[in-house]
């Protein structure tokens, strides 16, 4: 049964205008007339596009005319669009595209840098307004017609000029999570091999994959007899000499499987070979990955989205992904404005007496953005007690767990539009015991083994987002890092001796070294 969504509050009634607020060109039209302003329709495709120019009241003045993808053919289009609009005395106008994937960039780009305002028309649009006119008939000059009739109701959107670094950030996120995916389809299929080689091997660990010990030995044994005539004693005597630490319980248990295994598929020598071939294949990725991870780290610091970090349950990896997916927050007038976008709310049908207002969540969404919502609201059900503890209680009132995920990415985006849009570390109940975002950040290198002169980067530029009012609190401990690493001198990583005190100061704090006598420590604290 589809499950419903339930609107905690009514939503606001719209303002009786039929436009789209980024769509409105009346006043401009009232300005100059109707006449004298002209519509550049473009139904973009691959290789080519067709064009048309027609004033407001619906007059052609440039037919159809196909235009293909080259240099030399879309500077000849914008010229002969200046020349008409020039010959038909038209004041003022704009360039409508619809929005192709891809394709339509080329479009786009060329008309905007000849000057011209070019908006959006997304292909939904062009359906509606093309079937009651020609049902039955879909062509080029009949999507063209359909453009035309929907930019003149107002949905030809403009849209703002994208930010060049959380594009980067976005086209980064997603090439990582389609990097992810396509290893843990390759873990499935080395599953597969693994099972018909050693059946029931992997039931040995929790995770196959975050096991090095059950790695090193389906990799180098590679059969239940094989395991069975080294033993235990000399299996923990391979993996101290393979560098591998050693869990003598789950080397225990794996020599307890092999005396018990069931027959292997044959041949199973064939299917070790695949599961070899396909670890090359995920650890490969894996290394993409954790470069990626990098980038997306020294990326995100430059923006206010890393003071997410603060909250428990947020990475820098899904903090990246929603900065890529939200883009600059100073563009949505209000929290509910990243829901709106996301599609986080329910659809609707009322007819007459019928009023249906808590329906299924609406499919026509940024679906990108939704997933970036969700992932985050999956990671602050597992990890943040206070969502935690409102899961718990949104269950005990028979809640559906997706409305629960639901309510938590909604109330996440409230969260994130006060940190982000206002460049604070919101006090919220979710972060009581809140994290600190530097060391959040140190621990992230550190786990990648960023090189120091990186590492100094990346947290320099995190300093620098951070609030006042929040550096003397994220200092905290840092100074208590600092404070072990000079103590054990020549234990732990040398370079954070040399990170820390910048990075310190960076923050505003002064630190007092202590002398020989113990009386003071490296905070000026009394030891």
């Amino acid at each position: 049964m589809a499950v419903r969504y339930k609107s905690s509050t009514r939503r606001k009634s719209r303002p009786h205008v039929f436009q789209k607020p980024r769509g409105v060109l009346h006043p401009r039209v009232q300005t100059v007339g109707p006449e004298h302003f002209g519509i550049v329709c473009v139904d973009c495709a691959k290789a080519r596009s067709k064009m048309m120019l027609v004033d407001f009241y619906g007059h052609v003045l440039i037919e159809p005319t196909t235009i293909a993808h080259n240099r030399f053919s879309l500077k000849t289009a914008v010229q002969n669009v200046r020349d008409a609009m020039a010959r038909h005395k038209i004041e003022d106008g704009i360039v409508v595209v619809e929005r192709t994937g891809r394709y339509h960039k080329v479009v786009q780009r060329t008309f905007t840098k000849a000057g011209f305002e070019v908006r959006v028309v997304h292909p939904f649009a062009t359906k509606q307004f093309r079937q009651p006119a020609d049902p039955g008939n879909k062509t080029d000059d009949t999507d063209l017609f359909a453009m035309f009739r929907a930019t003149t109701c107002g949905f030809g959107l403009s849209e703002p000029k994208p930010d060049p670094l959380l594009v980067r950030v976005q086209l980064l996120a997603r090439y990582r999570r389609s990097l992810v995916r396509n290893r843990v389809t390759i873990q499935l299929k080395m599953h597969e091999h693994l099972e018909a080689c050693m059946p029931g091997y992997s039931r040995c660990v929790s995770d196959l994959f975050d096991s090095e010990v059950a790695m090193w030995v389906a990799k180098n044994l590679g059969s239940a007899q094989a395991i069975a005539d080294v033993g235990v004693m000399e299996l923990v005597r391979r993996l101290s000499q393979a560098g591998v630490r050693k869990n003598v319980p789950i080397v225990e248990k794996i020599v307890a499987w092999a005396g018990s295994a069931p027959a292997a598929d044959e041949p199973a020598s064939l299917h070790h070979r695949f599961f070899l071939e396909w670890d090359e294949d995920q650890i490969s990725k894996l290394r993409r990955i954790e470069r990626l991870e990098v980038e997306l780290a020294e990326l995100l610091v430059l923006t206010p989205y890393v003071l997410l970090l603060a909250l428990p349950g947020i990475g820098v990896v899904s903090a990246a992904e929603f900065a890529g997916e939200a883009g600059p927050m100073d563009r949505y007038p209000n929290a509910r404005a990243i829901t709106g976008r996301a599609g986080l709310y329910p659809s609707r049908y009322q007819s007459d007496e019928v009023d249906r207002r808590d329906g299924k969540l609406i499919r026509c969404a940024n679906r990108d953005l939704r997933y970036a919502l969700m992932m985050i609201a999956d990671n602050l059900l597992k990890c943040n007690e206070y969502f935690r503890v409102r899961s718990a209680s949104w269950k005990q009132q028979d809640k559906d767990p997706r409305d629960i995920r639901v309510k938590v990415a909604g109330r996440f985006s409230r969260i994130a539009f006060q940190v982000v849009g206002g460049r604070q570390v919101y006090r919220h109940p979710c972060a009581q015991q809140r994290d600190y975002i530097l060391e959040k950040l140190l621990d992230f290198c550190i786990e990648h083994k960023i090189p120091p002169e990186q590492r100094r980067r990346i947290l320099n530029a995190a300093a620098d987002q951070l609030p006042q009012t929040a550096r003397r609190e994220e200092a905290i401990p840092l100074q208590d890092k600092l404070a072990r690493v000079r103590k054990h001198r020549g234990a732990g990583p040398l370079s954070l001796g040399e990170i820390l005190p910048e990075l310190l100061a960076r923050l505003g704090v002064t630190l007092v070294i202590s002398n020989e006598s113990g009386e003071s420590d490296l905070t000026g604290r009394p030891s």
